[in-house]
């Protein structure tokens, strides 16, 4: 049965109102230059190249856009079991200490294994870190959101006394680990910016849950429970367990963010290095209605924008934080449409939705 041109509509319902939403962003940010009294088009045609004009503006443009690409991943995984993972941000911190360490401590590896090992065990101190929040959801019900904020506190804090007071380079001032092997670097790619391969590997990530979700069992079942647990449970499927599984799922690819951050960018874990990837990436996802092929390339147009936006000021004087109004109203207007979304849900489902 072919579907019928009101369905059709219903589909372009979702990508039209993001695309309004961000039109509308742009709309005021342009304002808002214009009311300064600055020449708009010079402004984002600055902003445009500082995004991508020469190897080094466009590797910072990849550069920003892995860790927006996967923490946007990481938090609409969960969302697929109707869990949000607010706990990214505090994921990303032990999956990046995790690798600091072994890749520092770990010595002659190939480097092909040592890369694997290093981002394999970041990815389960991710997993790990979120399982406290998905078990306390699935088995009494704890607000999620509360505490996968209050353990991004804990992860930094924690993170920050390991840097500060027992694994510190003691030849450094700043607090930071020591130097990982070179075995456990990732390659970098346009010189001379930091752009690195790990871009391939996180693009092999996305690939991979899409096929995990959309064309696998384990997909359907994450899925069922995301829409209505209580049903999901009645045809057999163990709801909890799936809940908790699912947030594991997530907390990897918070951990395998860090990690990547670490043996890509830096090569050492930085106290507090983080500029808030994992809370961006609620914003990547939010744009993208947690529709996992749709996340490229919400996070790579945020990319451009944050990227870009340094250029801009540079070269305008307009200052960055303009971009940062431009992408608050883009989520205001977003977030209203996706609210209305989750009461329709809600309404219909009719308390359905808990684990039983």
């Amino acid at each position: 049965m072919k579907p019928s041109i009101l369905d059709r509509l219903n589909k372009l319902q979702s990508p039209i109102n993001v695309l309004a939403a961000v039109l509308l962003g742009l709309i005021i940010g342009t304002a808002l230059m214009a009311i300064q009294g600055h020449n708009v088009i010079e402004a984002y045609t600055a902003l445009l190249n500082g995004a991508f004009s020469g190897r080094f503006n466009f590797g910072g443009t990849l550069e920003r856009f892995v860790p927006l690409l996967l923490s946007g991943l990481a938090f609409a995984v969960a969302s697929q079991a109707s869990v949000f993972n607010v706990g990214v941000e505090g994921q990303l911190y032990f999956g990046a200490i995790v690798a600091a360490y072994f890749g520092y401590i770990i010595v002659g590896l190939p480097s092909v294994l040592h890369i694997i090992l290093v981002l394999l065990l970041g990815g389960i101190a991710g997993a790990l870190w979120a399982v406290i929040p998905g078990f306390l959801r699935a088995t009494w019900r704890v607000n999620e959101v509360c505490t996968t904020i209050m353990l991004n506190y804990v992860a930094i804090f924690f993170t920050s006394y390991i840097v500060n007071h027992v694994f510190k380079n003691p030849n450094i001032g700043v607090p930071q680990t020591p130097t990982i092997q070179e075995s456990a670097r990732l390659t970098k790619i346009l010189m001379p910016s930091r752009a690195n391969t790990g871009i391939f590997i996180a693009l092999g990530i996305v690939v991979l849950f899409i096929w995990l979700m959309d064309y696998t069992t384990i997909g359907y079942k994450i899925k069922a429970v995301g829409f209505n647990a209580h049903f999901a449970t009645y045809v057999g499927f163990r709801s909890r367990w799936i809940m908790i599984g699912t947030m594991a799922l997530s907390g990897l690819i918070g951990g395998i963010t860090g990690a990547i951050q670490v043996i890509g960018i830096h090569g050492y874990f930085l106290d507090n290095f983080s500029v808030g990837y994992g809370f961006d990436g609620i914003m990547v996802a939010l744009l993208a209605r947690n529709n996992l092929k749709a996340i490229p390339f919400v996070a790579f147009f945020l990319a451009v924008l944050k990227s870009g936006a340094i250029g801009m000021e540079r070269f305008t004087g307009i200052p960055r934080e303009l971009i940062g109004i431009m992408e608050a109203v883009i989520i205001l207007f977003a977030a209203a449409e996706a609210l209305i979304v989750i009461r329709k849900r809600v309404s219909l489902a009719k308390g359905g939705a808990e684990v039983v």
